[in-house]
């Protein structure tokens, strides 16, 4: 009896497992869709399916959370779907999309950002510890695939009023390299203290998101990617000006002790 009930444990428990898993295949699917869409000169579609592999991505860690199911197979899963989806296809669709006349410059800058988020990856798994933080080091290497891929949407939208492409977006895939790998704080949004806080107002912003997206979703989704990148290195000048203010005190102090 004893025995019957531990394989009846251990096959709930793959099951559990499998369901994470089929939901990062799902965003491998999607990278993959947006590298033979791109190819095939389907910016636009290859722009849509990378933010699809992005809300995969964010269902399969919470999922996984949810049902206790988190493992190593899982996390390494992740990181090699993630490289697909986030590194390897916006690199190929910004380059065949804008930067290919540019040449080797061109080439090299989407090899930039495809090693900066390898190498943001890997960090990440080195650093990664069971307790949720509420930063994350460094720009996520999917907010900086969709930064490019609202990008794509946005001038295709807007082609007959935006300028030329190819400098500001040459110039965009060198700063999402760099905030890649940098170390610069971004919120994880996994505190939840703020929306048990405060249901009523966060659900008032959601749907007010939800409203805005579907009024105009290339502008929205390109604004509010734009806005949680530059909330970073916001962030961060705060912290170091309140750092200064406290040394400051200090250091007037044992001057006038000395």
């Amino acid at each position: 009896m004893k025995f019957k009930k531990r394989v009846k444990k251990n096959k709930k428990r793959k099951n559990i497992y499998i369901l994470p898993n089929i939901l990062t295949t799902g965003n491998l699917f999607f990278g993959f869709f947006s590298l033979i869409s791109t190819i095939n000169g389907k910016f636009s579609t290859a722009a849509i399916a990378i933010f699809i592999a992005a809300m995969f991505d964010q269902l399969d860690g919470r999922v996984a959370r949810l049902t206790k199911s988190t493992s190593c197979f899982g996390g390494e899963y992740d990181s090699l779907a993630d490289l697909v989806s986030f590194g390897i296809a916006p690199g190929i669709l910004i380059f065949l999309w804008a930067l290919k006349p540019y040449g080797r410059l061109g080439w090299l800058a989407a090899f930039l950002f495809v090693a900066c988020g390898a190498l943001r990856l890997a960090r990440f798994n080195v650093q990664a510890t069971n307790e949720q933080s509420k930063y994350f080091k460094g720009l996520p290497i999917p907010v900086a695939a969709s930064m490019i891929a609202s990008t794509v949407l946005l001038f295709n939208r807007f082609k007959d009023v935006i300028p030329p492409k190819q400098v500001p977006v040459l110039i965009l895939t060198y700063i999402l390299a760099f905030l890649m790998v940098s170390r610069i704080k971004y919120d994880s949004f996994k505190d939840w203290d703020t929306v048990k806080q405060k249901p009523f107002e966060v659900m008032v912003l959601v749907i007010l998101f939800i409203v805005l997206l579907v009024a105009e979703p290339a502008l929205m989704l390109f604004l509010f990617t734009l806005i949680y990148i530059l909330l970073g290195p916001v962030h961060s000048f705060l912290e170091w000006q309140k750092i200064k203010k406290v040394e400051k005190p200090e250091k007037e102090s044992e001057e006038v002790n000395y």
